[in-house]
């Protein structure tokens, strides 16, 4: 018998693949303008795209973001998304595993990954409902060593969880328990929205707290509001679906949370949320990130192939390759330093909030 869990673990594959669930609200990246070289000096062939991802040497400054688990058929996923990881040499995260922590019989949905990709860095991942829990340390622990995981995401979905109508919003004492976490655990902790962004205030609360990563997942990508809306008004929860069309565009922008959080702390810091190519990402490295991530992009290509979904990466970072050469970045270190303009929208947020002049 299907577990309440798999259901709703199948419920947002298929909806994120066949409803419109994208943010109206853009990124941001649009805003970002990064100053074309005429005259390189560097040949585009020699310049360097790999970089560090705690302690592990990496192919390219690409992130397979955190997507499913606790269904058969996102072991499926898993394990594709896995090879493709490591054949390309890039990290991957997983779905929440708080099914398969409930039910050890779902965590193949989660080894899957690992079991496909052996040696680049795979992330664990749970949410802060699962985590305030009386035994949040242990369900950490568990998590990490289901997989044989490289790191902890910590997942702050609080809009999301407010909007499901099954929504667990136990979010008091969350900062606490992540410090625990973190000073408790052989791995590093990163925390990571869910498409609403991350502020300064919220990055230094938990660089204090002894995060080493942070993954903005900010708004302009994929709204779980929209998602937990549409799974709602199937079901007829009018009140939730109400407040999923409300809280459809909450959050902050992409762009502005990169530069929030790289303004405020000296964590590592993942620009995922509506990430589409890889200028969006040589803008966000610009802009301060040191990874660009993405999902539904590769959640739609690999429903045709695993050959698209791969093809689908590879022309990220192609694109991440010539960005640099068009703008004489030989390695990240001079993109993240290279000329960066910012405009519109964008600049009147980081102006009013202090962060530009």
């Amino acid at each position: 018998m299907t577990s309440e869990t798999e259901e709703r673990k199948k419920s947002h594959i298929t909806t994120s693949l066949h409803k419109d669930v994208q943010a109206h609200v853009t990124t941001g990246f649009e805003d970002v303008h990064l100053v074309h070289n005429a005259l390189p000096e560097v040949d585009r062939e020699e310049i360097d795209i790999s970089t560090e991802f705690f302690g592990h040497r990496i192919g390219a400054p690409v992130i397979i973001e955190s997507m499913t688990g606790g269904t058969p058929i996102a072991a499926k996923i898993n394990a594709a998304l896995g090879r493709i990881a490591e054949e390309l040499r890039i990290p991957m995260g997983v779905g929440s595993q708080r099914a398969a922590i409930d039910d050890p019989k779902l965590a193949y949905t989660f080894q899957a990954a690992r079991q496909s990709a052996p040696s680049v860095p795979i992330l664990a991942n749970l949410g802060c409902p699962q985590i305030v829990r009386e035994n949040g340390i242990d369900r950490a622990k568990a998590a990490v060593e289901m997989i044989k995981a490289d790191g902890l995401l910590v997942h702050l979905n609080a809009l999301q969880e407010s909007v499901q109508f099954e929504g667990q919003t136990r979010f008091k004492g969350a900062l606490a328990r992540i410090q625990e976490i973190a000073s408790t655990l052989s791995v590093p902790v990163l925390v990571k929205e869910t498409g609403a962004g991350v502020s300064r205030e919220t990055a230094v609360s938990v660089e204090r707290a002894g995060v080493k990563g942070i993954d903005v997942a900010g708004l302009g990508g994929t709204s779980w509001a929209a998602v937990e809306y549409h799974r709602a008004k199937e079901k007829r929860r009018a009140r939730q679906a109400r407040l999923g069309m409300a809280f459809w565009d909450w959050g902050i922008p992409t762009a502005v949370s990169v530069v929030e959080v790289a303004r405020s702390t000296r964590v590592r810091i993942i620009a995922s949320g509506g990430v589409r190519n890889g200028l969006h990402i040589a803008k966000a490295i610009a802009l301060g990130a040191n990874y660009g991530g993405l999902a539904m992009p590769l959640l739609r290509s690999l429903s045709k192939s695993t050959k698209d979904a791969k093809e689908s990466l590879l022309s990220v970072i192609d694109e991440v390759r010539t960005a640099m050469f068009l703008t004489g970045s030989r390695d990240l270190d001079q993109l993240q330093k290279s000329s960066v303009l910012i405009t519109g929208k964008t600049r009147e947020w980081l102006v009013a909030r202090g962060l530009l002049s």
